[in-house]
């Protein structure tokens, strides 16, 4: 019995990210692949981020997680393709202080346990399922000892939402669409770090910490089935606004960033409306101009 008593336990804090190029829709729903690349900036961990803890011990019995202090299924396709992927990543573990030993075969059989904390609205607008999916994948692969680099593991956290693999990233971050159909080269990269423009500030302004009416899921299949915008904003739009906004990021050009980053949302929300049934994330506040 004394071997069961041990526990391995890893905490790791992700960032959320703010598109300034949108992702909007899928070419692909279950491996999550994008119509278009996006590109992001990385928020402060200190004002906005998920916590993760992550914790293996023969004594669990089941896979197990805990968001913001209550249970949650890890029974979804999300979850499972995480899990997956990582488990079929990991490596030897040896803490000899601890008396721990899991050898790479063993990691299929064991379970784990998950505790995540938002420190913001969850599904509000602020993008908590890319700074979650993208801390529990970080945080799986440093337990389980697995050795992808951030860009690797990016294209796993891909599988749980979108936008977290551009959250593995400080400073702007690309999320490359990819063309292969297993979506191996769908995946982030840093485009320059948080100290390349260390004196922009973002400002946020929560108008409503409510749960969302469409779920992004939702609102993206129904844009995909049924809006001539995006297609048109997919193919025409978005490739010559990213070479441009990487311009502008290089530079520093605030003047450009402002603009394209306004005219991209803009344009998403007119995607949105394009869409049928219109969907809605602008409320009376956000329209508001004084």
């Amino acid at each position: 019995m004394e071997e069961k008593t041990w526990v391995r336990m890893v905490t790791a804090q992700t960032p959320t990210n703010i598109a300034v190029i949108k992702y909007w829709g899928k070419r692909d729903e279950t491996l999550i692949l994008p119509v278009n690349d996006s590109i992001s900036v990385t928020l402060d961990p200190a004002h906005l981020c998920t916590t993760t803890t992550v914790a293996v011990s023969p004594s669990f019995d089941q896979d197990r997680m805990w968001l913001n202090g209550k249970e949650i299924s890890l029974s979804g396709g999300r979850y499972q393709n995480c899990l997956r992927e990582i488990r079929a990543r990991a490596c030897d573990v040896q803490d000899e202080e601890k008396g721990i030993k899991i050898a790479k075969k063993d990691w299929e059989k064991m379970h784990v346990h998950v505790a995540s904390y938002n420190n913001f609205p969850t599904a509000a607008g602020l993008a908590s399922s890319a700074a979650g999916f993208a801390c529990l994948v970080f945080a799986l692969a440093k337990l389980m000892n697995a050795k992808e680099d951030n860009s690797e593991l990016s294209a796993i956290a891909r599988q749980g939402s979108g936008s977290a693999c551009r959250s593995l990233f400080g400073g702007f971050v690309k999320w490359n669409m990819g063309k292969a159909e297993d979506g191996s080269d769908s995946l982030a990269v840093q485009l320059v770090d948080e100290k390349h423009w260390d004196e922009l500030v973002i400002i946020i302004a929560v108008v409503s910490s409510r749960q969302k009416e469409t779920s992004s899921t939702t609102g993206m299949r129904d844009s995909v089935e049924t809006s001539l915008l995006l297609e048109h904003r997919a193919k025409e739009v978005v490739p010559k606004r990213t070479k441009q906004m990487e311009e502008a990021i290089k530079n520093r050009d605030f003047g450009s960033f402002a603009q394209l980053a306004c005219a991209d949302s803009n344009q998403f929300h007119a995607v949105c409306l394009d869409t049928c049934p219109p969907i809605f994330y602008m409320n009376d506040t956000s329209h508001r101009q004084d």
